[in-house]
């Protein structure tokens, strides 16, 4: 079953770790439905709005967690997609 949520991403100091993430985000885009990004103040947040399995999303958030200049946190619904 699918399940729809979103994932945070907060971006603070060395921002080299960006384009890592890009690429993990490209790996990951069969799941990603939107995204949107606010530059404040130096710290950069990235909202994902995220639809795939629940093992998928955490494979995700997972790889996105061993960078230590991001931080990311995810909130996936109990609605489940029937596909």
């Amino acid at each position: 079953m699918k399940r729809i949520g979103v994932v945070g991403i907060v971006v603070k100091g060395d921002r080299s770790v960006v384009g890592q993430m890009q690429r993990v985000l490209s790996d990951f885009a069969d799941i990603i439905v939107g995204r949107m990004g606010v530059p404040h103040d130096g710290i950069n947040t990235i909202a994902l709005i995220v639809e795939g399995e629940q093992e998928r999303i955490s494979a995700l958030t997972g790889k996105l967690g061993q960078f230590g200049d991001l931080s990311v946190k995810s909130a996936l619904t109990s609605f489940e997609m029937i596909e």
